[in-house]
């Protein structure tokens, strides 16, 4: 039987794994699911249709599934889906998605969520992300995997954020981030790739070195970015990590592409 606190007001129609801890005064909804090994450690609310995936540990204060911060939300059977092995520290909000947009907030798994940071409505997050203290990210944002976002930052609302990216911290985002990218700066402006973060998770210096020289190709100042793009994409074909930049910026998005700052 799942382990709760006497303190805690657990609805009886609230789905919970035989090994889940509910801590002291948490909160838990009619409609939510907690998987195998989840944990509440204490004043943790969740509610609305909320999946919370196996193995996430959940720290006091923390909101989630609550309706979303939107004008347009008339109370529609939106939801809020959580991966496994999550770290959700104190004070973290995550709002479901809305009826005019996704439907679901989605977050992925193994990814840690440091105190006061904010997923709204509509995001759709992938694996292995980091969001320090009181990263805000506004509503429709996608990030990829592997993703760094550093203290208090910000993304706006409908950008995209390339997997092993990395944003400063303090840093407003207010575009599309390519993959392998870094950003610093209010408003922030690209400053070159995530070397770091490439050098942590293993790429070979061969990779480092074609994401370095596609990436210079990319935003140099001669001809135009369509001609820049076709070109690194012909000529780093072969190479899976720089064709990612290219098909992110071909995808496209509802926000500009960040670029670097040439004032600089």
């Amino acid at each position: 039987m799942p382990e709760i606190h006497q303190t805690a007001i657990v609805s009886p129609e609230a789905r919970l794994a035989a090994d889940v801890r509910i801590g002291p005064f948490c909160t838990v909804g009619p409609r939510v699911t907690l998987m195998a090994g989840v944990n509440l450690v204490s004043h943790v609310v969740v509610d609305g249709r909320t999946e919370i995936g196996a193995g996430t540990t959940i720290y006091p204060f923390a909101s989630l599934g609550h309706a979303p911060q939107s004008i347009a939300y008339k109370g529609e059977d939106t939801g809020l889906i959580i991966g496994e092995k999550n770290l959700i520290r104190e004070g973290v909000t995550m709002n479901p998605g809305t009826a005019s947009a996704r439907g679901e907030t989605r977050i992925g798994s193994n990814c840690m969520f440091m105190a006061g940071s904010h997923v709204a409505h509509d995001c759709w997050l992938g694996n292995n992300i980091i969001m320090a203290n009181n990263v805000m990210l506004g509503g429709h944002v996608t990030i990829g995997d592997y993703v760094w976002l550093g203290g208090g930052s910000a993304v706006h609302q409908w950008s995209r954020v390339g997997m092993h990216a990395f944003v400063g911290g303090m840093a407003g985002l207010e575009g599309d981030l390519i993959p392998f990218g870094s950003v610093m700066g209010n408003r922030a402006h690209l400053a070159g790739l995530n070397l770091v973060g490439l050098k942590r998770r293993g790429f070979s210096r061969e990779v480092i070195h074609d994401l370095r020289n596609a990436y210079r190709l990319l935003f140099a100042e001669e001809g135009t970015f369509q001609e820049r793009l076709e070109d690194v994409a012909e000529l780093f074909v072969s190479r899976p990590e720089v064709m990612s930049i290219v098909e992110f910026v071909r995808e496209g998005g509802e926000r500009p592409l960040c670029m670097p700052n040439r004032e600089t």
